[in-house]
């Protein structure tokens, strides 16, 4: 059984920056697939970014060039790096791990972006 704990939300103002974190615990195979999701209210869960354990990545239009997602297998752990944040980005963000057709959520981080 795998877990995944997000960390790293906060308030943050109009072109800031923040890294979010999941540090997952339990058993992890090959291949998988790491990835951020959000949902603001109102708004279904969307995807932010996604990882490979081969490496490869993939990106919402809405983040491309200032998102960075990234793992540290060593730590088992993997990041979200987000600059230049904007109002519309406010939402709970989900840490989400695929593996061996299991489907795991982490309980989510609230980043806020407001002045």
């Amino acid at each position: 059984q795998v877990q995944l704990v997000e960390s790293g939300g906060g308030l943050v103002q109009p072109g800031g920056s923040l890294r979010l974190s999941c540090a997952v615990s339990g058993s992890i195979y090959s291949p998988n697939i790491m990835g951020w999701y959000r949902q603001a209210p109102g708004k279904q869960r969307e995807l932010v970014a996604i990882m490979t354990s081969g490496g490869s990545t993939n990106y919402a239009d809405s983040v491309k060039g200032r998102f960075t997602i990234s793992r540290d297998n060593a730590k088992n752990t993997v990041y979200l790096g987000m600059n230049s944040l904007r109002p519309q980005d406010t939402a709970v963000y989900y840490c989400n791990m695929e593996q061996r057709l299991y489907s795991t959520w982490g309980q989510g981080t609230q980043v806020t972006v407001s002045s």
